[in-house]
This record gives C-alpha cells, sequence and structure tokens, in this order.
C-alpha cells in the first residue's frame, strides 16, 4: 500500500451505467476515490480522532445525523425527524426550521417506489435522487409507482403501503447476497388497490394533482460484489480506529471487506486516512 488519501469523510457517491453497473467513490476531504478498481486489493482506512461538523466546521466529539454538531442538529432543517418521517412535515404550518430549504427540498416532486432490498419494500425519494437512493439502500431492482408533490404526500402514501409491506432494509440480509429477482410490476398491481381509499382521501384533501400513477419500468441494479461474506460483522470507528482488509465489494454505502463490513454513511465528517 503506496497511496494515502486523507481528510473528512463523505456518504460514496455513485453512478448507475446502461447496463445496470454501479460505480462508486469514496469522496476523502477535497478528494474522492475510485473504489471498484480497488476491489480485491488491500484498503485500509484509519480514523485520526477528529471529527468536524459538515455544516458549520465546528470540532465535535460527536457526529449528529450522519455528519453534524449537536447545534447544527437541532437547527438544521435536513435534521428534523420529519426527514425521516416524512408524513409529520409540517412546513405548510409555517413552522419549518428552514423554510426556503423546504421549499428547495420538500415543496417538490417526489417518487414513492418499490425496491428489493432485503426483500419487498417501500420507500420515498425526491426526483432528483433517483436512481441514488435506490443505489443508497442497496436495491438490486426498484420501480417508481407514484409521483407525487411534496415530500407530505409522499409520506401519506408510504405509510399507507408500509401497512401491507416493510418501510425498512434488513442492512445484514441485504449484506448477504443478492435476493431473488421479483416481479415488481405485479407487486405493484396487487398493493395499489388495497390503498385505493387512502389514495382517494389524499387527493380529497390536497388537490386531483396530489398523487400521480405511474406506469414506469423495473431499473435494474448490479453492485461490484466479488464476494459475499456468511456472516456479518460490522466495524466502528468509535471502537476501533484502523480498518483493514481485502475489499471484496461495495453495496448500499457500505464497504465490504474480507474481515467485516463499515457503513460509510454513518461516519460522515470523521477524518481518516485511506492506504491502498
Amino acid at each position: 500500500m503506496a497511496n494515502i488519501e486523507s481528510g473528512a469523510l463523505r456518504k460514496m457517491t455513485s453512478q448507475l451505467d446502461e447496463q445496470g453497473n454501479i460505480q462508486y467513490q469514496l469522496p476523502i476531504g477535497e478528494n474522492s476515490l475510485s473504489l471498484n478498481p480497488l476491489i480485491g486489493k488491500t484498503l485500509e482506512l484509519t480514523f485520526d480522532g477528529k471529527i468536524q461538523c459538515h455544516h458549520c466546521g465546528r470540532k465535535t466529539k460527536k457526529s449528529y445525523s450522519q455528519g453534524f454538531c449537536f447545534p447544527c442538529m437541532q437547527k438544521l432543517a435536513q435534521c428534523d425527524l420529519c426527514i425521516m418521517k416524512p408524513e409529520t412535515c409540517h412546513h405548510h404550518l409555517g413552522t419549518c426550521r428552514e423554510p426556503e430549504w423546504g421549499e428547495k427540498n420538500c415543496m417538490v416532486p417526489h417518487y414513492v417506489y418499490l425496491a428489493n432490498t432485503s426483500g419487498l419494500k417501500v420507500g420515498i425519494t425526491r426526483h432528483t435522487q433517483i436512481p441514488t437512493r435506490w443505489i443508497d439502500q442497496g436495491a438490486t431492482q426498484a420501480l417508481a409507482i407514484f409521483k407525487v408533490q411534496s415530500r407530505l404526500h409522499s409520506g401519506l402514501v408510504e405509510t399507507a403501503l408500509a401497512e401491507f409491506i416493510a418501510d425498512k432494509t434488513n442492512w445484514r440480509a441485504m449484506l448477504k447476497g443478492s435476493n431473488a429477482p421479483m416481479d415488481l410490476i405485479a407487486k405493484a398491481k396487487e398493493l395499489k388497490p388495497k390503498i385505493s381509499e387512502k389514495l382517494a382521501n389524499i387527493s380529497l384533501n390536497y388537490g386531483e394533482g396530489a398523487v400521480e400513477e405511474l406506469d414506469n419500468s423495473v431499473v435494474e441494479l448490479n453492485f461490484p460484489v466479488s464476494q459475499y461474506l456468511e456472516k456479518i460483522s460490522s466495524f466502528n470507528f468509535d471502537k476501533t480506529a484502523v480498518v483493514s482488509g481485502t475489499l471484496l465489494g461495495i453495496k448500499g454505502q457500505y464497504l465490504i471487506f474480507d474481515s467485516g463490513v463499515i457503513n460509510i454513511r454513518k461516519f460522515g465528517s470523521y477524518h481518516v486516512s485511506a492506504k491502498f
């Protein structure tokens, strides 16, 4: 290992090509490390003990909301509870922490989708985050089934569907391999009638254009993994400063080593050195 990159971590970036293959990069400081060429090689990540808030730059002993200090976590709209539970969006009530941020990120078109991650699940994403959101969740298949006009509307549709299917991914199961392919179009046809009454209520309360049913094709995603682990153990920079091993692949926001896995997104703003 002769090459070294160092700086604050950010969530991995990715691109999906026309064949459904995913290319990953690891942002470290001002640089971005291409990860696909490192699969099958030794990679070492060392945490130097420094965490610096992604928003204000303040040094912090603990990272909140994947990269922020405690004061920023309390004041930023992107760290509010409604980001995790979009059905609780309160922008329309005039109580958003950052109304302008909400206008740009929440009061914009969103998609409700089905995905094959650790099994069938429902999820939501902004129109600008397809297919990034699916890649970050480790979905091998995804299908957008509704387009809505705001984050609130997407949350209402998602919670309706969550009565019948999962709305979370079992990350351990997701990292043990690819699920058998699913007929997501058939699943959507089965689920839509079950929430027809709730969809009608959303349209009644928010207007006919609040929810638009889609007739899209399924997107297939191929993750760069040479080998999956039978037993999943996770690394934690708060407990172990050095993560090292042969890189077997990348899925979701996880690096898969022969010695275990690490969720890069969890350690946003941690200063690390990468040797490869």
